[in-house]
C-alpha cells in the first residue's frame, strides 16, 4: 500500500501525459494492451468529422478519489489506472488525434471535499471526469455535474442513485446487482447454506448490497442464521456481532463492506475462536494491502469481482506487467475498472467524432448518446461491455479467492 500511495501522490495533480520518445514512464506496447477493437453507431446523427480543434488542444479528463484516508487503496488504484490508460491512449495517437491530460484530486471519501475536488477540476478547464471512486462523493458530484451538464463515468461507484442523472455512468454493476449475483453465486455453487450477514448500515454501499442480497437469499436455498448491522461510528468492536455467528451456527459469513473493516471482523473473529467461510464484494478488494493486518487470516476469503489480476488472456498479462512496472505494485479491480473506462470514453469520443474544441457540455450530450451504442469486444473487467441508456453496465461477474496471499480466479 505504501509504494502506491507514494506513487499516486508523487506529481499527479495536473499530469500532462504525452506521448514522447524522453518520457520516463516505463515502456508499452500500446496495441496489445489495450481493450479490443469497439463497436458503435455511426456519429450523432450522421455527422461529418468535427473542425479541427486549435493547435495543441488537448482533452483535460479529470479524476477524483480518496488519495488518503481509510479508502486510500481504492483512489490509489483508479488513479493509477487512469493514468496508465492515459499513457498508452496518448503513445497510440491519442482520441481523435488530440493527446490526452489527466489531473486527479483527493476527495479523501467525503462528500463535501469531493464537491471542492470538482471544482477545483472545473476551473483546470475539465471536460469530462472518471469519478468519484466512491459512492457518497459520486452521488455528490454527480448532483453538480448534472447541473453543469459534464459528463461523468464512475470507475468504482456503486450505489443506485449514482446513474440517476442523465450524464452518469458506471463502469462497475451497482450495490443491488453485486447483492443479487453474489446470492445467486452463493446458492449456485458448493458452498455453506447457512449465512450471516454483517452490514455497515451508515454506508449507502454496504447498505444496498446486503439488502438485496438478503432479498435474493430464500431463491437460492440460503439460510440467513443471523443478520448484524454496525456504523462508521462503531466500526471498531465486532465482538457482539462475532459472538452471535458463532452461536447461531453461521457457516459462512456475508461481508458487503469495504476492506478496512473486514480486516477488523476477521482479526476478530480468530480472537474469539470463530472459524469460518467468508464471501465478500468488490469493496473487499484491497484486504491484502492494510497495513499491520494478518494477510494469512484472509485465506480462502471469496470475493466477487469482474477482475484478477491473474488471468491469463493477453490483455490482462499487458496490463499487469505495465503496472507493476509503472507502480511496482499488483493491480486490484479499482485500477482496471478506471483503466476499462478511459477505454469506453475513447470508443464513444471517437464514435461520435468529438474534439476538444467543444464545450464541456457539448461533449457530455455526444458522450450520452454514444456510450449505449459502443460495444467493447474484450476488456479487463468483462467481454463485450456495453451499457443501457440509464448508464448501467453489462457484463458478466467473476469471483476470486485468496490463496497463498494472492488472488486466484474461481468458476
Amino acid at each position: 500500500m505504501k509504494k502506491m500511495l507514494s506513487a499516486a501522490l508523487a506529481g499527479v495533480l495536473a499530469l500532462s501525459l504525452a506521448a514522447c520518445g524522453g518520457s520516463s514512464a516505463p515502456a508499452t506496447t500500446a496495441a496489445p494492451a489495450a481493450p479490443a477493437a469497439t463497436e458503435a453507431a455511426a456519429p450523432a446523427g450522421g455527422a461529418e468529422a468535427a473542425a479541427p480543434a486549435a493547435e495543441g488542444a488537448v482533452w483535460k479528463i479529470g479524476g477524483m478519489g480518496p488519495v488518503t484516508g481509510p479508502a486510500a487503496v481504492y483512489g490509489a488504484a483508479t488513479q493509477q489506472g487512469q493514468e496508465l490508460a492515459a499513457k498508452e491512449i496518448n503513445e497510440a495517437g491519442g482520441i481523435n488525434g488530440y493527446q490526452i491530460e489527466v489531473n486527479y484530486q483527493d476527495d479523501e471519501h467525503d462528500a463535501e471535499k469531493a464537491i471542492n475536488a470538482y471544482n477545483s477540476l472545473k476551473d483546470w478547464g475539465m471536460q469530462m471526469l472518471v469519478g468519484a471512486t466512491t459512492s457518497a462523493p459520486t452521488i455528490a458530484v454527480g448532483a453538480e455535474a448534472a447541473n453543469d451538464n459534464m459528463f461523468i463515468l464512475t470507475p468504482s461507484g456503486t450505489a443506485l442513485e449514482i446513474t440517476e442523472p442523465r450524464n452518469v455512468f458506471r463502469v462497475c454493476f451497482s450495490d443491488p446487482a453485486q447483492g443479487t449475483k453474489s446470492a445467486e453465486y452463493i446458492g449456485g455453487h458448493d458452498l455453506p447454506k447457512k449465512v450471516a450477514a454483517i452490514y455497515d448500515s451508515s454506508d449507502v454501499y454496504s447498505s444496498g448490497i446486503h439488502d438485496a442480497f438478503i432479498a435474493e437469499a430464500a431463491n437460492q436455498g440460503i439460510e440467513v442464521v443471523a443478520d448484524e448491522q454496525y456504523t462508521g461510528d462503531s466500526n471498531t468492536d465486532f465482538s457482539t456481532q462475532i459472538q452471535k455467528f458463532k452461536d447461531a451456527g453461521a457457516e459462512l459469513v456475508f461481508l458487503p463492506i469495504y476492506y478496512s473493516d473486514a480486516s477488523k471482523i476477521l482479526t476478530q473473529a480468530k480472537q474469539l475462536g470463530f472459524e469460518t467461510k467468508y464471501f465478500g464484494c468488490d469493496g473487499m478488494d484491497g484486504i491484502l494491502n492494510v497495513e499491520n493486518f494478518d494477510t494469512s487470516l484472509a485465506e480462502g476469503l471469496m470475493l466477487l469481482t469482474p477482475f484478477s489480476a491473474d488471468a491469463e488472456d493477453e490483455l490482462t498479462r499487458n496490463f499487469v506487467k505495465n503496472y507493476e512496472a509503472a507502480y511496482g505494485g499488483t493491480p486490484i479491480q479499482f485500477a482496471a475498472d478506471s483503466y476499462d473506462g478511459m477505454f469506453q470514453l475513447k470508443a464513444a469520443l471517437e464514435a461520435g467524432n468529438a474534439d476538444p474544441s467543444m464545450s464541456a457540455s457539448e461533449i457530455c450530450d455526444i458522450l450520452v448518446e454514444q456510450m449505449p451504442k459502443i460495444k467493447i469486444e474484450h476488456g479487463l473487467t468483462g467481454e463485450d461491455m456495453t451499457f443501457t441508456e440509464e448508464g448501467e453496465p453489462n457484463k458478466a461477474p467473476k469471483a476470486v479467492v485468496i490463496e497463498g496471499g494472492v488472488y486466484k480466479s474461481i468458476e
